[in-house]
């Protein structure tokens, strides 16, 4: 599966990028990079910048894009627009909290960036990326500026925008034209905020009791009943790792973390089971 290009910064980009021809100018999340396309047996393959995962081992911060994409994704529309759907792949950001705490009542748990045509060999356009995630189901990251003028437009001294997805400046946002040539403009302390995160440490029953909270079996008991599932204890406890998993990302999966994840998730059914039986 194709694997995605180093973004480079304004300073190291191709030099016609900001030579001529117009540019879109995106927003950067700071996620986890996911891949995926489907297969010629029908089923999903996922991966992430240099592994692809078997299906039935997604790594947990995964979980609810993967969910996500099997759950939106329209395959038969796929089928219908390419002679080959095995032929494309798609690029996005998984959203967890890594530098930002996005507001995840409203944020995808996917944000398609890019496609790959390996018929063409080519990155598509980006117009035709935003109406193919459309298309398919899914959503595209938000495009702050359309058709910019390259030789007007300055990476210097360009000022970030507030995010679409919190109430906040963006992450960093990409500038990309349409022969594929992309830079990355980043926000200085984008990578600090995330680092000083404190690591989850305490014992598995310990972090149960912190991040299984009536709020969240609340929520996705909800989320659940409103879109006609299942409230059952495993569809419930399921999506509920996959949100922690996310929601939590920057503490259960910092580099300092000492989190017996399998513990962990035996704690944190027993408090799901009562507090659904409460």
């Amino acid at each position: 599966m194709k694997q995605y290009p180093a973004v480079p910064r304004p300073d190291e980009a191709p030099p016609d990028l900001f030579a001529s021809g117009h540019l879109w100018l995106q927003e950067q999340i700071a996620g986890l990079h996911l891949r995926f396309r489907l297969r010629e047996s029908g089923l999903l393959q996922f991966g992430d910048r240099t592994r692809t995962f078997d299906a039935d081992e997604i790594p947990l911060p995964y979980g609810h894009a993967v969910r996500h994409v099997r759950e939106s994704l329209d395959r038969e529309a796929l089928r219908n627009s390419v002679a080959d759907p095995s032929s494309v792949v798609f690029f996005g950001e998984a959203t967890v909290r890594r530098a930002v705490e996005y507001d995840w009542s409203r944020t995808p748990a996917v944000l398609g960036f890019d496609v790959w045509d390996a018929t063409e060999e080519r990155f598509l356009p980006p117009d035709s990326v935003e109406r193919i995630f459309d298309h398919l189901g899914l959503h595209a990251v938000n495009t702050f500026e359309k058709e910019v003028r390259a030789v007007d437009f300055d990476p210097q001294s360009y000022d970030l925008p507030a995010s679409a997805w919190y109430d906040g400046p963006a992450a960093g946002v990409v500038v990309r034209n349409k022969t594929g040539q992309r830079a990355t403009i980043r926000r200085p302390d984008a990578r600090a905020a995330g680092e000083d995160a404190d690591p989850a440490t305490a014992p598995a029953d310990e972090l149960a009791e912190r991040y299984v909270t009536r709020q969240r079996v609340e929520r996705i008991a909800a989320d659940l009943d409103a879109a006609g599932r299942s409230t059952g204890f495993d569809d419930v406890f399921d999506r509920l790792i996959e949100a922690i998993a996310r929601e939590e990302h920057q503490r259960l999966f910092h580099e300092r973390a000492s989190v017996d994840l399998r513990a962990f998730r035996s704690a944190a059914a027993e408090r799901t089971q009562e507090l659904l039986n409460g």
